[in-house]
């Protein structure tokens, strides 16, 4: 199998560990680093960069997100991240569809048109203090004890 794998199979491997580094480093998604790598370096049409790149998204990103909700410095909140999840899912179906109509010469450049402008708003943005809320004065989020948090070991934590 590995003999009639596109390129060289070893690529794959470090394509992956770069991804993951980046990934749990920065929270990107994969797609960042590897539709890129995937069209560019390794001759991938575009349409299938991204379906290989969705695919690698779940497993990578159940791991990042497990390790971020263990770390006593980051507070995850489940209600925020279940509706961020059930726009995501409905955002998906509209752009798999979306994605199979747009030819694939096309995607590629809107790709990049994201990709650029999402870094110069980042590189440009000032960091902006969050507004108080009642909950950050009591360090809970709402509903944060109905939601475990794995080994959570708060004597690490900042008082």
């Amino acid at each position: 199998m590995v003999g009639s794998m596109p390129g060289e199979w070893w690529a794959f491997i470090v394509l992956g560990l770069c991804a993951g580094v980046v990934s749990g480093t920065l929270g990107l998604g994969a797609g960042v680093v590897v539709i890129p790598a995937l069209v560019l370096l390794l001759e991938f049409e575009q349409k299938t960069a991204q379906g290989t790149a969705l695919a690698v998204m779940v497993p990578m990103a159940l791991v990042g997100a497990l390790r971020y909700w263990r770390n006593p410095q980051v507070d995850l909140n489940g209600l925020v991240i279940a509706l961020i999840v059930l726009g995501a899912i409905g955002g998906t179906l509209v752009g798999t569809e979306l994605a199979a109509r747009v030819p694939a010469g096309v995607l590629r450049k809107m790709f990049a048109v994201f990709l650029v402008l999402v870094a110069v708003r980042m590189f440009t943005a000032s960091p902006t203090p969050p507004q108080a809320r009642p909950e950050q004065a009591t360090g809970h989020s709402a509903g944060a004890e109905a939601v475990p948090r794995g080994d959570r070991n708060d004597s690490a934590a900042p008082q």
